[in-house]
């Protein structure tokens, strides 16, 4: 990636699933809200189908493949059941995430360092298939060593304790996570893997986030789907590669 380019965007529609199932039936659709991303300048659109299917289905999995021009992130367990739907559908990622039923969202990253072999056969597995697999781990060296072993190209860097303490206020644990976070990045591109990161982003976050010249990629749902419902997915998404672009400009900068 040139370090004159912003890192690219992938929009996350679990949350238009997610209101489209509280009355069941079609609407709002989230492949629409796909579509108006991609058509606004989206790069890629990830999804993530949940053991209990809480949000998005399987045959929202097929539409988006089918009918989106970007790639496709497919965000799942590393269960069995997941990886064949994987295999079957044929996104251009899967990005390998925790999941325990109770949680309201994906908590924390995955524990690589505690499941290396079994993660190894998922990563083995997709990646056979010309799937490419990201980790989403938290920005822990132990877990950012254990997914080079692993050989995943990428890692994408739970963002959500740095998001939640800046929401509270910036302040000395703000700062700590931000400093974990910057410390976890250069690592992790120090050891050839490239590197996202997603969770609880908004504007303010993104921007500061898209100065580290390591960041290829953000992922961010839930708050630009909240955002879209004010002033619509498209300008939404214009306004987050606003702020990414803006803070790329000013790593270099910086550097």
């Amino acid at each position: 990636m040139s370090k004159l380019s912003p890192p690219r965007l992938g929009i996350n529609v679990d949350h238009v699933a997610t209101l489209r199932n509280a009355r069941g039936g079609r609407h709002p659709d989230p492949v629409r809200a796909a579509l108006a991303a991609v058509a606004a300048g989206a790069d890629g659109i990830t999804a993530h189908l949940r053991e209990d299917r809480r949000h998005i289905r399987d045959d929202d999995m097929a539409r988006l493949k089918a009918e989106i021009a970007v790639p496709l992130n497919f965000e799942m367990a590393a269960t069995d059941e997941m990886v064949a739907i994987a295999l079957a559908t044929a996104p251009h990622a899967a990005c390998l995430v925790p999941e325990r039923r109770a949680e309201l969202t994906t908590e924390g990253g995955l524990d690589v360092a505690g499941h290396e072999a079994a993660l190894g056969t998922a990563v083995a597995r997709l990646g056979d298939a010309g799937i490419r697999v990201s980790l989403f781990i938290a920005a822990d060296p132990r877990q950012i060593e254990a997914a080079a072993r692993l050989k995943a190209p990428v890692v994408e860097i739970h963002t959500g304790a740095w998001c939640d303490a800046e929401t509270e206020g910036p302040d000395v644990r703000a700062e700590a996570e931000w400093r974990r976070i910057v410390t976890g990045v250069a690592l992790a591109a120090s050891c050839g893997l490239e590197v996202h990161a997603g969770h609880g982003l908004d504007y303010v976050t993104a921007e500061r986030i898209s100065a580290l010249p390591e960041i290829a990629e953000l992922n961010i749902g839930h708050y630009m789907m909240g955002e879209a419902l004010f002033v619509g997915v498209g300008e939404t998404v214009r306004m987050m590669r606003a702020a990414m672009a803006r803070g790329r400009t000013r790593g270099r900068a910086a550097s």
